[in-house]
């Protein structure tokens, strides 16, 4: 089998958009006239632990497959299984990081072990859904863009002979930057090399010619929107502009993947981040600038997309399906408040040691991990000196907040003086995980909690750490909520009960709050953050129920008075 002549195709990530809109989602961008749409598979979406894997209900990509072979279109599947995609750890699980000699993306012995096992659970249920078996896969990508990471050929040939010899017998492909030497690292022999790029066709093209003579031409990646950071500006770009650079790839007789053709939301904890100015952490919403909006918009960029597909191939007869119904807004007081503590028994059991410990070790990874101990503070005072802190810290000492830093702060230190009774002082760090870095030369560095605590030189020892794994199921039935504001400084819980009458597709924002975090039902819908751009979190219809629904929030910085619920997002 070869690859597919005239491929055109657009991204939409399983994981990133509920199950039950999975069907809606894949028939909007069908109705553009792709023939094909393209997904990664998320490593660590279905492993939460090591040799724990899961591929049911949200995490069933069998199923997403069948549905798009069911809008008649071909399937291009890439399960890394490093994927990138501004995903925590770029699809790495986590628990990788539990050992500090392990090196990722290379030929490590404990990497390649893990990889091979992920391979052996993932490819059993691929196998049967490829197009040499009558299912929708017609081709599956080996890797992704390892060009712009390392020049291990060794370890990618482990991937591909590890595709090929579990049964994947569709073409294969790479997916690389179109210069030279991510060309020459990233590809294999006798495996199609495709390009990313967001312009500059020609030379684009130009360069995979030079590299690969006579090969068909694909832009892998048709980067035409892009992703948003907190605390930065909202990304768009000019409709007219992105269809050219499309029509220019199908009039020089290239295939085309459009990255995103329905972006979604990277619900929960699941963003990423970059570390090209300091940290810089991915927004909730992964809406992209994509022609299928993150809540199912039909765009401009939609129309102008289909009107440049129409003239190099047959565009379907059906139109895409009309926009789902909206929850009428609403403004809604704060009804009840609990402090941070209340939801204790939803936290994980205490590891005990004499340093903290990563939150890679005690958990998920994901969420908070708080740390307890004591330190004897000298009669002339001292300094608290968090080493190698990820990301943001709350340091409380003797119940009394004293500090909120962030790295370059927790390595300068905090002040603290000592008690009147000459005892030690209680100490209490909660630190939060703001995504991991899923790109570039920091992927796998920036494990998350702190590494050490100094008092000055003097190193405190005798720590427990606790996780607090806040997307756990069932998280928010813990907390003990009362009537009245909690009186402390946050973090602080806060609660609401939004009545609707029947379910549909809303929006909620926070406005007057700082930083924290929102769940539904008991469903975590992701971070917000004053900083924006992203001003309102995505609450599709299958997350509400007829009559009371609960929205919790909680809040690390200052507590606002209302939640409201809006029928438009607000993404900057």
């Amino acid at each position: 089998m070869t690859f597919p002549d005239r491929v055109i195709s657009g991204a939409v990530h399983y994981f990133r958009v509920h199950p039950d809109l999975w069907a809606d989602r894949l028939a909007r961008v069908a109705a553009m006239g792709l023939n094909t749409v393209e997904t990664y598979v998320a490593w660590n979406f279905h492993s939460p632990a090591p040799g724990t894997y899961d591929f049911t209900g949200w995490r069933d990509l069998p199923r997403f497959v069948e549905l798009a072979g069911e809008q008649g279109l071909q399937v291009l599947l890439r399960p890394g299984p490093y994927v990138c995609a501004e995903w925590d750890l770029g699809g790495l699980p986590a628990w990788l990081l539990r050992d500090p000699g392990l090196r990722l993306r290379c030929c490590d012995p404990a990497f390649l072990a893990a990889v091979d096992d992920y391979l052996d659970r993932l490819l059993p249920l691929v196998v049967p859904l490829q197009a040499t078996r009558g299912g929708p896969v017609v081709a599956v990508q080996v890797e992704n863009e390892y060009g712009s990471f390392g020049d291990d050929a060794d370890y990618l040939r482990h991937v591909r002979d590890g595709l090929v010899g579990r049964g994947i017998d569709v073409p294969l492909f790479t997916s690389d930057g179109p210069g030279p030497d991510h060309l020459a690292s990233g590809t294999l022999p006798g495996t199609l090399a495709t390009v990313n790029f967001g312009s500059r066709v020609a030379e684009a093209f130009g360069e995979l010619e030079r590299f690969r003579p006579g090969e068909p031409k694909m832009c892998m990646e048709l980067w035409h929107g892009w992703f948003d950071h907190w605390g930065e500006q909202h990304h768009t770009r000019d409709p007219g502009e992105a269809a050219a650079v499309l029509e220019e790839i199908l009039a020089a007789g290239g295939s085309v993947n459009l990255y995103m053709a329905h972006g979604g939301t990277s619900f929960g904890l699941w963003s990423g981040a970059n570390l090209e100015a300091g940290h810089q952490p991915t927004v909730t919403s992964y809406d992209y600038d994509a022609p299928v909006g993150e809540a199912g918009e039909i765009t401009e960029k939609f129309h102008a997309f289909r009107t440049v597909i129409g003239r190099y191939a047959h565009l379907p007869e059906r139109e895409p399906p009309a926009l789902p119904p909206r929850l009428a807004p609403q403004t809604l007081p704060v009804e009840r408040w609990a402090p941070f503590g209340a939801a204790s028994a939803a936290w994980g059991d205490a590891v005990h040691g004499p340093a903290p410990r990563w939150m890679e070790e005690v958990g998920s990874g994901r969420g908070l991990v708080l740390y307890r101990g004591s330190v004897l503070v000298p009669p002339d005072g001292g300094r608290l000196v968090l080493e190698d802190l990820a990301d943001r810290a709350h340091v409380f000492a003797d119940d009394r907040l004293v500090g909120v830093v962030d790295p370059a702060e927790a390595a300068a230190g905090i002040e603290l003086a000592p008690r009147p009774d000459g005892a030690p002082t209680r100490l209490e760090l909660l630190v939060e995980n703001r995504g991991r870095v899923n790109f570039g030369p920091g992927l796998g560095r920036d494990r998350k909690g702190v590494g050490a605590v100094r008092l000055g030189n003097r190193f405190v020892h005798g720590w427990q750490t606790v996780p607090i794994e806040l997307d756990a199921d069932g998280f928010t039935d813990a907390v003990a909520f009362g009537g009245e504001p909690a009186g402390e400084p946050a973090p602080t819980y806060a609660g609401v009960t939004v009545h609707v009458d029947a379910p549909a597709d809303g929006f909620l924002a926070l406005p007057g709050w700082g930083r924290g975090f929102v769940w539904l039902g008991g469903f975590l819908l992701g971070r917000y953050d004053e900083a924006g751009p992203q001003r309102t979190l995505y609450a599709p219809a299958p997350l509400w129920r007829a009559g009371a629904n609960e929205v919790v929030v909680l809040e690390m910085a200052h507590v606002g008075e209302r939640v409201e619920l809006r029928d438009v997002s607000d993404l900057g």
